[in-house]
């Protein structure tokens, strides 16, 4: 866990990133001008109704304290970092996300710019909702990350009143609502059939809405073989589930099941929760909103995971070594997790580091499946 002092007109402010390895640090230069254009802007003083939207870590919601902001996040990650980054007496209330949705209008909008262009234009068309009509809505994101065409749908969905120039490889953009929303975009869902029974939706933050992954390709015949034989109420997680692929081919093969799906990303949850009910509506199924396993969420039979590489812009390994370790410890006994992981990440050894027995079940050039159980000997 990084901890360093972000330093901006409105004062210092230290900031700790929680699970993202030691040189990993907890704002950046969007984070950084983002601050200095709202304060260039307004005033606590002025009462304006200030909404954030996706913030990473706090440094947004908590450098932006005094307006009394709305936060409204994606990810559940803002959630954990609050609580770790928040001053013993300051209250800040919880995120909002895509299950509950704030209410109301607000006079500015602050927003990250997501990497993905769909997302991207969910929200400025979410925005255009609820903006008021002289609100104002100030973007930003790391020029590397911006989603090719980014400029195309700012244009397209909004009024750019200025492009602020860019600072440190970081870019703002200044702009009022435009007309288009959520209720006239057919894209809001996009999905693809997986067999006769059921299709497989997704929310546009959603990992490969529009079509099956390759990696899961590889995984579903090997999760259809374990489940086949699995004993009613046996408890199985869809882990980093995304639209629910996995869980769902599950209950396809054994819908006497009992399942949870768990997501760091409310859209997923929110994509996973409407497949199940639409293909399911009897199934025995829970939903977590969580990074990873919840501690309170009690012992697995069957963990099936396909592990994000990527993190706010940071690839590597650290997600899985974390669900992994999360895994290990709601096992319970006998119990197991199927994965997929792409073949350069070499999970085949950060494994034997959680479990005391890993056996390849399938691969091709680009993915592995692997199975894993605690057994004497694993550490967890």
């Amino acid at each position: 866990m990084t901890s360093e002092v972000l330093t901006f007109s409105g004062g210092r402010l230290p900031l700790k990133r929680p699970g993202g390895g030691r040189t990993l640090r907890a704002w950046d230069a969007a984070d950084e001008q983002l601050l200095e254009q709202v304060l260039e802007r307004c005033t606590p003083q002025s009462h304006p109704r200030v909404l954030i939207i996706d913030d990473q870590f706090g440094a947004l919601t908590l450098g932006l304290a005094p307006f009394s902001p709305v936060s409204f996040a994606d990810s559940c990650l803002l959630s954990e970092s609050l609580v770790i980054n928040a001053p013993a007496d300051l209250s800040i209330p919880a995120p909002k996300s895509w299950l509950e949705l704030p209410e109301g209008r607000f006079d500015l909008v602050v927003m990250r710019i997501p990497r993905q262009l769909d997302y991207l234009a969910c929200l400025l068309r979410w925005v255009n909702s609820v903006l008021a009509p002289e609100g104002k809505l100030i973007a930003g994101g790391m020029i590397k990350h911006l989603p090719s065409h980014s400029a195309d749908v700012f244009g397209e969905l909004v009024n750019t009143r200025e492009v602020c120039p860019a600072r440190k490889k970081a870019r703002v953009v200044v702009a009022v609502r435009g007309e288009n929303t959520l209720l006239d975009w057919p894209d809001f869902w996009r999905g693809y059939r997986l067999s006769s029974r059921y299709e497989l939706s997704g929310m546009p933050a959603v990992f490969s809405r529009g079509k099956l992954d390759i990696g899961s390709r590889l995984l579903l015949p090997v999760i259809e073989r374990k489940i086949a034989d699995l004993p009613p109420g046996t408890r199985v997680m869809d882990l980093a589930c995304g639209n629910g692929l996995l869980g769902l081919t599950a209950l396809a093969r054994n819908p006497a099941l009992e399942i949870a799906f768990a997501d760091v990303s409310s859209q997923a949850v929110a994509s996973a929760r409407h497949n199940v009910l639409t293909a399911f509506p009897d199934a025995v199924a829970s939903f977590y909103h969580s990074d990873g396993i919840t501690e309170a969420a009690g012992r697995y039979d069957l963990v099936l995971l396909n592990p994000p590489f990527h993190e706010g812009g940071v690839v590597g390994d650290h997600v899985a070594l974390r669900l992994f370790s999360q895994v290990a410890r709601h096992l319970s006994p006998g119990g197991c997790m199927l994965l997929v992981g792409n073949r350069h990440l070499g999970y085949h050894r950060s494994l034997h580091h959680y479990f005391g027995r890993v056996r390849q079940l399938d691969a091709d050039p680009k993915f592995v499946v692997f199975e894993a159980s605690v057994q004497e000997g694993g550490r967890s």
